[in-house]
């Protein structure tokens, strides 16, 4: 991968997890990377020099994140290759007692964040006629989840807000995809791989017999950010280690 993307500008959202893994790949690839993330995690990859800059911002405001991405794109020279959608919550209810406002909350960072930030970076990509639109929907966007209503409402919608933009940004050759990952060992299922039984019975369906690391997230985040995806468009790929075709 050394060298596919040299000299391309690229925003991710988040840099723990699975943003982490992504980073690390484009990074690899030859990308400069602005990331944006609440807390400190995004200046801690500037700092392993993984990052070029890092900017913080709730993502659950649309001032904070609307600011963020333009103070990111100056920093990037005013040029968007590649945007990766990938920060996320989770909140976990039964449903009969599931908040509005944590309904709220999930909804905004993990649907409407994405669909704000991918129609600002659309706006660049259009006068550049090019670009990379990457988003992260999940297993989750295939079938329901346990106590997830919200965040299984929110990854449904990030697949079809996926298709829906690779459709209208085609002509300007734009491309959106988004990657779903499996079961992976992050900080947001830590309640789930604390729960042995429910962990030992995921592990079954999992052909590759292990849950996914950040890492895993890497290669095909660079495939679908560089010239050797550029016919396809609108795809939702899996990377589970076969999980959801088992």
């Amino acid at each position: 991968m050394e060298g596919l993307l040299k000299g391309k500008k690229a925003i991710v959202t988040g840099a723990r997890g699975l943003a982490r893994g992504m980073v690390q790949g484009l990074f690899d690839a030859g990308a400069q990377i602005a990331v944006i993330s609440r807390g400190a995690s995004g200046q801690a990859l500037v700092e392993e020099g993984i990052a070029a800059h890092a900017f913080c911002a709730d993502l659950q405001s649309r001032q904070q994140r609307g600011e963020a991405f333009e103070a990111a794109l100056e920093a990037l020279g005013g040029r968007l290759d590649i945007l990766v959608n990938c920060a996320g919550v989770q909140s976990r209810h039964e449903i009969e007692a599931f908040p509005m406002d944590e309904w709220d909350r999930v909804l905004e960072v993990n649907l409407n964040a994405v669909w704000d930030l991918s129609q600002r970076a659309a706006r660049v990509m259009i006068a550049q006629e090019s670009g990379k639109i990457i988003n992260i929907a999940s297993m989750i966007s295939f079938f329901g989840g346990i106590r997830i209503p919200a965040y299984a409402a929110s990854k449904g919608g990030v697949a079809q807000l996926t298709k829906a933009l690779a459709v209208g940004l085609a002509k300007y050759n734009i491309q959106v995809n988004a990657l779903a990952p499996g079961y992976m060992d992050t900080e947001m299922n830590t309640a789930l791989l604390q729960d042995s039984q429910r962990c030992a019975s995921i592990l079954s369906r999992i052909p590759a017999g292990r849950f996914g690391q950040p890492q895993d997230m890497a290669g095909p985040c660079v495939f679908l950010a560089s010239s050797l995806s550029d016919y396809v468009n609108g795809a939702v790929l899996p990377v589970d280690g076969a999980y959801l075709v088992c």
